[in-house]
C-alpha cells in the first residue's frame, strides 16, 4: 500500500484513506490480517477497517456471496484495539432481504449495542497507545 499511497499523493491529493477489506484465501473466505493494519499505518495515512466486507464469503451461497455477520463486530473490535482510524460497517433494517451483501451486514437494530462496544474498544486502543505507525 506504500506504493499505492505514493502514487495517489503524486497527483497532489493528500486526502488519502487506506482500507483493509480482507483478501481471498480460497474456500469461499476472506481473511483480514491484523498485522496489515500497523504496516499500512507506516505510510502516515489513516487506516480504515471494513468489518462487513471482511466477513464476506465470495460464492459461499453457491450462486451468490455469503458471509457471517456475527464476526463483523468481533473483527472491528480487534482492529480498533490495534488502533485503526475508523471502521466501516454496512447495516440494513432487514439484512436477510437486502439487495446485496445482506449476509455481511449488521442489523440496524443491533447497531446501538455494537457501536457502544466499539467505542469501548476504540478507547482501549487509544489508551494502549494506538500508534500503529510505531508498531510496524
Amino acid at each position: 500500500m506504500k506504493n499505492v499511497a505514493a502514487k495517489i499523493a503524486s497527483t497532489g491529493n493528500e486526502r488519502i484513506l487506506l482500507t483493509e477489506r480482507g483478501a481471498s484465501f480460497g474456500y469461499n473466505t476472506l481473511v483480514s490480517d491484523m498485522r496489515a493494519l500497523p504496516i499500512m499505518a507506516q505510510t502516515g495515512y489513516p487506516v480504515v477497517f471494513d468489518a462487513t466486507h471482511s466477513v464476506q464469503q465470495p460464492g459461499g451461497l453457491g450462486t451468490a456471496s455469503g458471509g457471517d455477520r456475527r464476526f463483523a463486530p468481533v473483527l472491528a473490535r480487534a482492529a480498533l484495539a490495534v488502533g485503526v482510524a475508523a471502521v466501516f460497517m454496512e447495516t440494513h433494517q432487514d439484512p436477510d432481504h437486502a439487495p446485496s451483501d445482506g449476509p455481511n451486514m449488521v442489523a440496524l437494530r443491533d447497531m446501538p449495542r455494537v457501536l457502544a462496544m466499539l467505542a469501548e474498544a476504540d478507547a482501549v486502543g487509544k489508551r494502549w497507545g494506538g500508534d500503529m505507525a510505531a508498531a510496524g
